[in-house]
C-alpha cells in the first residue's frame, strides 16, 4: 500500500471522502492523536489478516503506524484455549511513533480465551468490544472462568460494547448460500467493518483486497465483503456507539510510502543489493520461524536476478550459498538462532576462504525450539563467538522493519568490500512488525559493484611468477582479491585449511598461521562503520545515557520522550553496527555518569561493553518472549536518573 506524502495523504484511497461507505447517522466525533487497537481472537480467526487490513487503510490515509503481531506457535492449536489465541496489535497517530504501544485503548475479543489471555493490558475505562455468541458455558469453563464475565463485575471498569458478531454475520450472508460454518468465518471482516467505521478508515481498499485475494472463489469474496458492509452498517445503525473518533494524517517527509514488514524489507534490500553491485543473488536458505518470508519474497524477484534455493537443511543453504558466492555470485542465507548454530562451520568457512556471505538471523526466544513466534535479542553472543577458533564477522543489526532494508545494503557492502560473512541480526518484532517506509530513490542508492580478478598478481621476482596468489590484500582493507573459477590463468586453491600469506598454498607454519589470525582480525576492526551519535535535546546537560541495539531502539526512544517530558535530562544512542562497534564508543561511554542497557536477553551487550571499556553499565533485561514497554523503561530510566536501582537492573 502506497501514499504520496506532503504534508499529508495522497492517491486515490487518501481520504473518507473516496470511501465506498460514509458515515451518516449524527454521532459525536472525538479527534484523538493517537490510537492503540489490538485484534485478539482463535488462531483460526482471522486476527492476523484483520489487523494487517485495517493497518493498510490506516497507512492509505497517511497515518504514522506501528504493529505488533502476536501468534502461536502450534499450526493449530486447541480451539478456544488461551494457548490458541492469536493477536494483532495496530498503534497508529498524526505524529511520529516509536513503538506499536503499551496497553490496547481498544480491545476486540473475539471468545472468552482472547478476552482472558489480553484484559490484564487493557487500561481502566479501555474500550471491549466482546463477539458475545462465543461466551458460552462450555467456552468459558476452558478459559477457567467460574462464572460469565459479561454477567458479574470483571470488566466494571471498563467500556464494554457486547456485539453477536457470529449471529450477525450469519444473518448478513443468509441469501449467499454459504453453510453455517463458512459463514461464520467472515465474522473477523464484521469486525473490521465495525472498526473501520467507528475511527472513519477509508474501505475501497479492503474491498478491492477481498476481491484478488480470493479471485478464483467469487462467493467467498462476496461473503467477506458482505460481511465488511454488516459490520460498517451495524457501527452505523446500532445506539450502543454514540461516539467515532478521528485520527488526523501524520505530517511526514515529502515521498512515496508504503507500509512494510521487516521480512519484507531485508528482502527488497537484498534484491536492491543485487542490482546495486551487478551480480546474481542466491538465497540458500531452510524454512524456519520467524525468517521464513524472507524466502516467500525473494523468491517472487526472479526477474532480479534472485535465485531461491529450498535446501533439504540449514547446513546444506549455507554451503549452497558460499558456493555461490564461491562462484562469484552473492550468497545469502537467512535463518533463526537454531539455524545459526547449524550454520557456524559453514561460516568459519567463509571466514577462512574470505569469501563474501550475507547471514541473516531473525532472533527468537531459546535455547533450542524455545518460543518459535516469540522474540528476543538473545544470539549476540553466538554472532560474536559461536564459531570455532579465532574467526571474526561484523555484526549490524536493524533498528526497526524499515530500517531492514538499509541493513541489508549495509550488509552487502561490507561483505563485497572486505570479503567476509556478515552477520544481521534481526528480530521477530522486527521481523513480523510493520511501519511507514519511505521509499528510496534509486539514484541515491549506494554502488555496490566489485572487481574480479582479471590476471596473475603474484610477486613476479619470486618463484610463483605468473600465478595468481588468492591472498594477496588490498592495503587500505586487507580484502583478498576475489577470482571467478575457470578465469583463464587465475588458478588458485582456497578452503577450510590454513592457508600460507599471499601465495594460498596449505601451511601448518606456527608463525604463518598466527599472522594470518592476526591478519583477519584486523581486516575486521578496520572495516569503516560510522561513529555513534547521541541525542541529547537538553545540550549537554543529561548525565544518563541510555544505549540499545536492534529492536529495542523504539520503546528506549518512546521512553526517553517520556522522561523529558518530566523535566529529567537523559541522552539516548543506539547501536547499528556490534562488531566492530564505533570508534568513539568509549569516550561517549566514559562521558555520562551513567549508562543503562536494556536488552532482550540477560545482558549480552552489557557484558562485551564491560570487558572492552571497563565501564560499568547498568543492565535492563528481559525474556519474556515479548518487547519492552515504554512504561515499564520510561521507570527504569527515572529511577536510574535519581539514583534509584530499580528491580531487574544489575
Amino acid at each position: 500500500m502506497s501514499t504520496s506524502a506532503n504534508g499529508g495523504p495522497g492517491g486515490a484511497e487518501a481520504g473518507n471522502g473516496h470511501a465506498a461507505l460514509t458515515n451518516s447517522r449524527s454521532t459525536e466525533v472525538s479527534k484523538l492523536d493517537r490510537v492503540v487497537i489490538r485484534f485478539a481472537g482463535d488462531s483460526g480467526d482471522g486476527m492476523q489478516l484483520t489487523g494487517d487490513r485495517f493497518t493498510s487503510e490506516a497507512a492509505a490515509f497517511g497515518n504514522d503506524l506501528s504493529t505488533m503481531p502476536n501468534f502461536p506457535a502450534e499450526i493449530r492449536a486447541p480451539q478456544g484455549t488461551i494457548p490458541g489465541v492469536s493477536s494483532f496489535q495496530v498503534h497508529f497517530a498524526d505524529y511520529d511513533i516509536l513503538t506499536p504501544g503499551d496497553r490496547p485503548d481498544v480491545l476486540v475479543a473475539m471468545n472468552p480465551a482472547a478476552l482472558k489471555a489480553n484484559l490484564r493490558d487493557v487500561p481502566h475505562g479501555g474500550t471491549i468490544i466482546l463477539n458475545t455468541d462465543e461466551f458460552t458455558k462450555r467456552n468459558l469453563v476452558k478459559v477457567g472462568y467460574d462464572n460469565d464475565p459479561l454477567d458479574d463485575d470483571t470488566l466494571s471498569a471498563f467500556q464494554i460494547h457486547r456485539v453477536a458478531m457470529s449471529t450477525l454475520t450469519q444473518g448478513a450472508l443468509a441469501d449467499t448460500g454459504l453453510g453455517k460454518k463458512d459463514a461464520e468465518r467472515c465474522k473477523n471482516m464484521f469486525a473490521l467493518g465495525l472498526l473501520s467505521w467507528m475511527y472513519h478508515r477509508p474501505t475501497e481498499g479492503t474491498e478491492r483486497f477481498l476481491k484478488e485475494k480470493f479471485a478464483k472463489k467469487p462467493d467467498i469474496a462476496e461473503a467477506n465483503i458482505l460481511a465488511f458492509r454488516a459490520g460498517w452498517n451495524y457501527g452505523e445503525t446500532t445506539e450502543s456507539f454514540a461516539t467515532t473518533f478521528e485520527v488526523a494524517p501524520a505530517k511526514l517527509d515529502k515521498g512515496t510510502y508504503r507500509q512494510i514488514t521487516g521480512n519484507t524489507a531485508l528482502a527488497y534490500g537484498i534484491v536492491a543489493a543485487g542490482q546495486q553491485s551487478g551480480l546474481q543473488i542466491l538465497l540458500g536458505t531452510y524454512p524456519i520461524t520467524p525468517a521464513s518470508d524472507i524466502l516467500h519474497e525473494l523468491s517472487k524477484h526472479k526477474n532480479y536476478g534472485i535465485i531461491t534455493f529450498q535446501a533439504e537443511d540449514e547446513i546444506a543453504g549455507i554451503g549452497a550459498a558460499l558456493g555461490a558466492s564461491y562462484g562469484g555470485a552473492l550468497g545469502v542465507t537467512s535463518t533463526s538462532g537454531p539455524g545459526i548454530a547449524l550454520k557456524s562451520e559453514t561460516i568459519g568457512l567463509g571466514v577462512m576462504t574470505e569469501l563474501p556471505l550475507v547471514v541473516i538471523d531473525v532472533q527468537r526466544g531459546g535455547p533450542s525450539t524455545g518460543l518459535p513466534t516469540k522474540t528476543e535479542q538473545a544470539d549476540l553472543l553466538q554472532a560474536m563467538f559461536g564459531r570455532n577458533g579465532e574467526s571474526p564477522v561484523p555484526i549490524i543489526a536493524p533498528l526497526s522493519p524499515a530500517d531492514c532494508f538499509d541493513a541489508a545494503l549495509e550488509a552487502t557492502r561490507i561483505a563485497l568490500k572486505y570479503r567476509t560473512p556478515v552477520l544481521l541480526l534481526s528480530d521477530g518484532a522486527i521481523a513480523n512488525g510493520s511501519e511507514p517506509w519511505l521509499v528510496p530513490d534509486v539514484a541515491n542508492l549506494p554502488d555496490l559493484r566489485v572487481e574480479f580478478a582479471k590476471e596473475p598478481n603474484s610477486d613476479g621476482a619470486s618463484a610463483g611468477s605468473g600465478e595468481f596468489w588468492p591472498y594477496v590484500r588490498d592495503p587500505e582493507t586487507l580484502a583478498r582479491e576475489w577470482a571467478v573459477p575457470g578465469t583463464p590463468g587465475l588458478q588458485h586453491r582456497i578452503g577450510g585449511l590454513e592457508k600460507a600469506d599471499r601465495t594460498g598454498h596449505i601451511s601448518y607454519d606456527p608463525d604463518n598461521h598466527d599472522k594470518m589470525v592476526r591478519l583477519r582480525q584486523a581486516k575486521i576492526d578496520g572495516i569503516d562503520v560510522p561513529d555513534l551519535v547521541v541525542d541529547d535535546p537538553s545540550g549537554g546537560k543529561a548525565r544518563v545515557l541510555a544505549l540499545g541495539w536492534g529492536s529495542s531502539y523504539g520503546p528506549i526512544g518512546a521512553a526517553c520522550r517520556r522522561v523529558r517530558k518530566l523535566g529529567m535530562p537523559i541522552a539516548q544512542a543506539h547501536l547499528r553496527h556490534l562488531n566492530p562497534l564505533p570508534r568513539n564508543l568509549g569516550d561517549v561511554l566514559r562521558s555520562y555518569d551513567k549508562v543503562v542497557v536494556p536488552e532482550m536477553n540477560l545482558g549480552q551487550l552489557a557484558l562485551l561493553l564491560r570487558a572492552k571499556f571497563l565501564v560499568d553499565v547498568h543492565s535492563y533485561t528481559k525474556v519474556a518472549g515479548l518487547p519492552f514497554k515504554a512504561e515499564e523503561l520510561q521507570n527504569v530510566f527515572a529511577d536510574i536518573i535519581t539514583s534509584t536501582v530499580p528491580e531487574g537492573v544489575k
